[in-house]
């Protein structure tokens, strides 16, 4: 059973393992509330996975610990698992769904773990662990649905109270639920009045489901860039924690994450992954709106993305924002149109990236041509702005 005492245990075993993480104010960020950032993308493996792994092995019989451990992740679990077991001499194999990043797979193997990669998503990984247990003897390692885990991670929310005084409000993301049932166990025990709030991503809405209808049910698939937080089920503990202390849980899109995650970089020069970026998703996505002028804390669970897929993540967050736009220009192909289009984007202050022309097709004027124009932006106003002077001058937007 969870008690805050264990929690507090959990604290004092994590001493030796893991880093206490900075709370950091992030004013640049929003302009409606007193926000701040809990940065565990800076914790050991960059996650913080590491706490709840970290004190359930070192919770384990000798017995246990000889037979090894086993778990199954989409990457971060994984890492804590691996680093844990390889702290305390035990083997470790760790079942990760075939998606996974590589630069998570990677990181796993490097700290010494056996590595099974599975067909599927997150769920496929857990069936195929919970056989390995069986067939081999390992002690299974959940990733969110076990108290020992949960009160590993129930250790970030006695960070943030010690860290910051009077916080009305912690955001924390969900996938299978472990973070926020610890973390709400633990303010809502020693501060009911701090609101706990989770943030699902809307292609993985599984404990936002549940507690809708009030009974866990998997999803038939999940799609998210959110990959940490893409589970088809919740936990029967973490669903009943969730329904006890937590006050609310919303959803945000790919678009929104994308964003957060642009402006984590782009403003407070820190790198989150997916499932880091969901709360603050929230925030500038007006999700909360009862927490203007309030005390907000964003917990920032993790800085695990993929250098491959960063790229694409930060174009659709320039998209997203008004940041980068792309418009279809119809001209006439004479000398001087091409120009007069550059001087116009160039007096409105938008940067130009990129310039492709080619001749119009059947439909259109003989001598008419297109030009797709790649721009740097302000935002949405900006663009709007550079489409009004364009279509004034006589040119018309595709």
């Amino acid at each position: 059973m969870l008690t805050i005492d264990k929690i507090f245990h959990a604290q004092k075993v994590l001493e030796e393992a893991i880093y206490k993480t900075d709370v950091i104010r992030a004013d640049k960020l929003a302009d409606d509330c007193e926000l701040w950032l809990k940065t565990e993308n800076l914790q050991k493996t960059g996650s913080f996975k590491i706490r709840g792994a970290y004190y359930k092995i070192s919770q384990l019989s000798p017995e246990e610990k000889k037979r090894g451990v086993i778990a199954c992740s989409a990457g971060n679990h994984a890492q804590g698992v691996a680093l844990a077991a390889a702290k305390n001499g035990i083997q470790a194999l760790i079942c990760l769904p075939e998606g996974a990043p590589i630069s998570k797979v990677e990181a796993t193997r490097g700290y010494g773990a056996e590595i099974c990669l599975v067909p599927g998503v997150y769920d496929d990984a857990y069936k195929r662990a919970l056989a390995l247990q069986k067939e081999r003897g390992y002690t299974f390692i959940h990733p969110f649905d076990d108290d020992a885990v949960i009160a590993g991670q129930g250790t970030i929310g006695l960070e943030i109270l010690s860290q910051l005084k009077n916080v009305d409000a912690v955001i924390v993301p969900i996938g299978g639920g472990g973070l926020i049932s610890g973390v709400s166990f633990a303010i809502k025990s020693l501060n009911p009045n701090v609101k706990v709030y989770g943030v699902q991503a809307e292609g993985a809405p599984g404990m936002l489901n549940a507690l809708r209808d009030d009974k866990i049910k998997a999803l038939a698939s999940v799609s998210t860039v959110a990959d940490g937080i893409a589970v088809k089920q919740p936990g029967e503990h973490t669903f009943c924690y969730c329904k006890q202390f937590v006050d609310g849980v919303v959803t945000v899109n790919d678009d929104e994450i994308a964003s957060a995650i642009l402006a984590l970089i782009e403003r407070e020069k820190i790198v989150a992954e997916g499932a880091g970026a969901v709360p603050l998703a929230a925030v500038l996505a007006g999700k909360f709106p009862e927490l203007k002028g309030k005390k907000v804390c964003c917990l920032v669970s993790g800085g695990n993305i993929d250098v491959t897929i960063m790229n694409r993540v930060i174009t659709r967050g320039l998209t997203t924002s008004g940041r980068q736009c792309t418009l279809n220009i119809e001209l006439l192909d004479k000398p001087g149109q091409l120009v007069e289009v550059s001087r116009i984007i160039a007096d409105c202050g938008a940067n130009v990236t990129g310039v492709h022309h080619e001749h119009a097709g059947a439909g259109s004027a003989v001598i008419g041509c297109f030009l797709r124009i790649d721009m740097e932006t302000r935002n949405f106003e900006h663009i709007a702005k550079i489409t009004r002077k364009l279509n004034e001058a006589g040119f018309r937007i595709c």
